[in-house]
């Protein structure tokens, strides 16, 4: 008789969490909900082959194996299903207007609030003193042109259209507290108003430099919240030294200092001043030389030359905080500023798990339809991820791999889509293989330096972990 590895009680109930939690988030799109949104939006209005659910199951795990599917293959899929569904390819494609378009995004709406389940992850490291920790970042891709209208482009000689999704994603929970599909040329530095909404007593932003706005900041310590923030070069800056205030000319107080890690008390801007701790990092000679490299290649190319003070802050990286040196010493500045990158994976899974910009057609009904349909698919996949997430770190000391998840339930998206429409029983089955392999097969590889993940875990960091990152994203 064979024998079975042992199994904990508490691994057992790990892995029966994980299990539950798939297949509550798979019952929403199976849910009486779904096709009553679609008789709300007016997609249904009567008796139809092609109901809400039907609808929703083909644009997403109908295309998610093969994002360039076509209406004829997904016509293929539907009559394949127990209980076979036959219509023609025209009618599916006629099916794809303004009220399919309605009701996929009522539907993001309602999954973006329901599939999401809070549960602190992460509580303790650096995040300790906060509520919430707020990742913000945006990724952009062309649309065909006949979307400019609604979705314009960045101008220029670039794409006519083209759309952002904009993202606010809490590191503790897990859960996206703001997903929103924009115009292209709606800039990351006016959208932050949207943003900082969200502020709380309490919570952390973590900003790309292209979030840098004043306001922004004053309004998040108005919450008695916290920001952290790259700094833009252009930005006034007074020191604050025994209660008075003056100039700070950070190039040649930087160029005339020799310590690797510098920290000032400062005043933001010129009229309504936003107080907050200036940390600077000096990079090593090989990134700071590839800075300037770099900065001299794009000032010849536009027909200017690089000041010596700008060259002179490429050797370092600025940030600014209003989080107090008690909770973060200034030599953990880098190594949680580095965590925002997280996102930029998040992005990676998107658009090379997901295929998020892989448009399979021009006209603006059905890229819309495959656009909402692709954004769903991106809800659930980050849904399924903290039980998971919690269950690897509980066994394995692992961290989950995003991608590799996107590309573990892709592989097994269209028995996923056939499932749907079989019995409880079955759809059960599938499940219990599919959470079974994904347990073994999605953490990340055990590397010799730790994750930015295990640092914040562990509370430790230095002025070095911090470099920057170079990912090479899908486009």
């Amino acid at each position: 008789m064979g024998m079975s590895s042992p199994t904990t009680r508490e691994e057992t109930a790990m892995a029966e969490a994980w299990l539950s939690t798939v297949e509550k988030r798979t019952e929403f799109f199976t849910s009486d909900q779904i096709d009553a949104s679609a008789r709300r939006t007016k997609f249904v209005q009567r008796t139809s082959k092609i109901t809400g659910k039907l609808f929703l199951a083909l644009v997403t795990f109908g295309r998610w194996s093969t994002p360039k599917t076509t209406v004829a293959q997904l016509g293929a899929k539907a009559a394949q299903l127990d209980g076979p569904v036959d219509f023609t390819p025209a009618a599916l494609q006629q099916r794809m207007t303004e009220r399919a378009v309605a009701f996929l995004r009522e539907v993001l709406q309602l999954a973006f609030v329901q599939l999401h389940a809070v549960g602190t992850v992460c509580e303790d490291g650096l995040f300790a003193a906060f509520g919430r920790v707020h990742l913000v970042d945006s990724t952009g891709f062309g649309l065909p042109e006949s979307l400019a209208a609604e979705f314009p482009g960045a101008g220029g000689s670039g794409s006519k259209a083209g759309a952002k999704i904009q993202l606010v994603w809490d590191y503790k929970s897990q859960t996206f507290e703001h997903f929103a599909l924009i115009p292209w040329h709606v800039p990351d530095n006016k959208y932050v108003d949207t943003v900082v909404a969200l502020a709380q007593p309490h919570s952390l932003f973590l900003f790309d430099l292209g979030y840098f706005k004043l306001a922004a900041f004053a309004t998040i310590a108005a919450a008695q919240a916290y920001f952290l923030s790259r700094v833009n070069h252009q930005t006034t800056l007074r020191e604050v030294s025994g209660g008075r205030t003056q100039r700070l000319d950070l190039p040649q107080c930087l160029g005339h200092d020799s310590r690797a890690l510098l920290e000032k008390a400062v005043l933001l801007g010129t009229h309504d001043q936003v107080a907050a701790r200036l940390i600077a990092v000096r990079m090593p000679e090989a990134i700071v030389n590839e800075r300037r490299r770099q900065a001299r290649a794009v000032a010849k190319q536009r027909g200017y030359t690089p000041s010596q003070a700008h060259l002179t802050l490429l050797g370092w990286n600025l940030f600014v905080t209003n989080v107090p040196a008690t909770v973060w010493p200034p030599q953990t500045v880098g190594i949680v500023y580095s965590f925002r990158w997280q996102v930029e994976l998040v992005f990676k899974a998107w658009k090379s798990g997901l295929h998020l910009a892989t448009l399979t057609s021009t006209t603006k009904h059905s890229t819309l339809c495959y656009l909402y349909g692709r954004m769903l698919l991106i809800v659930l996949t980050f849904a399924l991820c903290p039980s998971l997430r919690a269950a690897a770190w509980q066994k394995q000391q692992r961290e989950v791999s995003l991608l590799k998840l996107v590309r573990h339930f892709q592989a097994s998206a269209d028995q996923w889509f056939q499932a749907l429409f079989q019995s409880g029983a079955q759809l059960a089955r599938f499940l219990a293989r599919a959470c079974a392999a994904a347990e073994r097969l999605v953490t990340k590889e055990v590397r010799k330096r730790p994750t930015s993940a295990q640092s914040v875990r562990k509370g430790v960091g230095s002025q070095v972990d911090f470099f920057e990152p170079v990912l090479a994203l899908a486009a």
